[in-house]
């Protein structure tokens, strides 16, 4: 079984991020910086790693693009460190 610990080093490993505080309430793009391209390869690896289905997952619903578009004003949806550990749980994001 996979502990928060677990999905902590991973996201750590693969955005090079070892100062900030990661908690479930961290939010991948605004707290983490993570979007565009970038936020796409952590998704797929994500997904490979801890064998998440993301078949119905919409990154644009989550991330802007890289970099964000002046005239990109579209709200995102947030996505937290949370939401990847209840993806883990239940095999899916969406």
């Amino acid at each position: 079984m996979t502990s928060f610990e677990d999905l902590v080093l991973f996201i750590r490993n693969e955005i090079s991020e070892f100062q900030k505080q990661i908690t479930r309430e961290k939010l991948i793009e605004d707290d983490l910086g993570v979007t565009g391209d970038e936020a796409d390869e952590l998704i797929i690896s994500f997904s490979q790693s801890f064998f998440v289905d993301i078949i119905d997952f919409n990154f644009s619903k989550y991330f802007y693009s890289e970099p964000p578009s002046f005239f990109d004003t579209e709200k995102r949806h947030r996505l937290t460190i949370g939401d990847l550990e209840k993806a883990i749980e239940l095999k899916k994001l969406t």
